[in-house]
């Protein structure tokens, strides 16, 4: 992009019937360029640290929300909270105690940046994470020894959130679908190796743009693409107008088999 966003985003409290579904829509602006699909990638960072915020405070007060006992110290309240990240800055509602002796660690008091975490969330929200796999990324992100009870509790909280997220029903039409590449690390066994996040940004007909979903793909080939379009049909889309993407291998003989109206529009990259 020529310039560079620096709006404050902040999610919109997840309600109990769709609690799972982090919608990746922002307010009104036009797509430039697929690099838009970053911009969008900050409502999942952002649902996603107020559930882990949810779930410490419930481990440091020893009950959850709602459900009060006898002890002397109680939620008060949320403190806005301006956070950075490569995807640009958010808020988020820090949970406040009473006796102010909540120390959240998934974003510390002082805390501003948390670029040491975002990648760990987003490869979280790509299709075939395990619940093992969940486990361990959250204790990742924490990058200290917590207790298995308090990784067990966010993990209860998150996939439930990410499944839901990942099998949402989709529009039946999108007249722009971006699809782009994100690299970060994973480990598996102590070995840590690389691996792309494929972001699939789609343009709805209400103008907003909306991830449709992030696989991660060791290898591309058309044989890869048919199952990330074909997934795509099997949630209810019927026509895209237009797809924009980079040179993905295979890519394009797989939408004309899977949508042979399609029009596939190369990226063209700008530069400032």
């Amino acid at each position: 992009m020529a310039n560079k966003r620096r709006d404050i985003y902040k999610a919109k409290p997840m309600t109990e019937g769709k609690k799972a579904v982090i919608q990746g829509l922002l307010n009104e602006y036009d797509i430039q360029s697929a690099e838009d699909i970053q911009d969008a990638l900050k409502d999942l960072l952002s649902g996603t640290i107020q559930t882990i915020l949810e779930t410490e405070m419930n481990d440091h007060l020893g009950y959850k929300k709602y459900a009060r006992d006898d002890e002397p110290n109680y939620r008060n309240g949320t403190k806005a909270k301006t956070v950075r990240s490569k995807y640009g800055e958010f808020e988020v509602d820090v949970p406040q105690d009473r006796n102010s002796t909540f120390e959240p660690a998934v974003v510390k008091k002082r805390q501003e940046d948390i670029s040491g975490i975002e990648e760990q969330i987003i490869a979280m929200y790509a299709k075939g994470m395990t619940t093992t796999q969940t486990s361990e990324m959250v204790e990742s992100i924490y990058g200290f020894e917590v207790s298995e009870g308090f990784i067990s509790d966010v993990t209860d909280k998150l996939i439930p959130q990410i499944e839901d997220w990942q099998n949402r029903p989709l529009s039946s039409v999108y007249p722009i679908i971006f699809i782009d590449a994100i690299h970060f690390s994973v480990r598996n066994d102590g070995i840590v190796s690389k691996l792309a996040a494929y972001v699939v940004l789609g343009l709805n007909e209400d103008g907003m743009k909306e991830v449709l979903s992030i696989e991660v793909g060791e290898n591309e080939s058309s044989k890869y693409w048919l199952g990330v379009l074909n997934s795509l049909k099997n949630r209810g889309v019927h026509d895209i107008l237009i797809l924009c993407s980079d040179g993905l291998t295979g890519l394009k003989e797989a939408i004309q088999a899977a949508f042979p109206n399609t029009e596939h529009q190369r990226c063209i990259k700008k530069y400032s």
